[in-house]
């Protein structure tokens, strides 16, 4: 479930399937609607356990949106699977991670004030 945790910065806290595609297509969702100010995310993953193809095209396609929109994206609490899959990917050259939430919030708050 996503939470507006500032005007600049939404925490979604994922799950597993069927949950996980379901928010990440929300927040994508969300993220390409040029109506609103395009906020920095942090995509909280302590509650899954996996993540398939779909979910890293899904997280894909949120980090093109950030990156055009000049915001952040951090990826925090992920398991040890869900890291292996980062790594076996080459994922983890292109994701920023946190070791948890308030972690990610400090270090995409750094960020904005540059």
């Amino acid at each position: 479930m996503s939470t507006d945790w500032s005007d600049s910065i939404v925490i979604a806290d994922l799950a597993d399937e069927p949950s996980l595609s379901e928010e990440l297509s929300s927040i994508a969702d969300r993220l390409g609607t040029k109506s609103n100010p395009v906020p920095s995310v942090v995509l909280n993953f302590a509650n899954v356990t996996y993540v398939n193809s779909s979910n890293l095209a899904s997280l894909l396609k949120i980090r093109k949106l950030l990156v055009e929109n000049k915001r952040g994206l951090r990826l925090c609490s992920l398991s040890d699977d869900v890291q292996s899959v980062m790594a076996v990917t080459g994922l983890d050259k292109i994701f920023r991670f946190a070791p948890d939430p308030m972690t990610a919030l400090a270090s995409l708050q750094l960020e904005d004030s540059k």
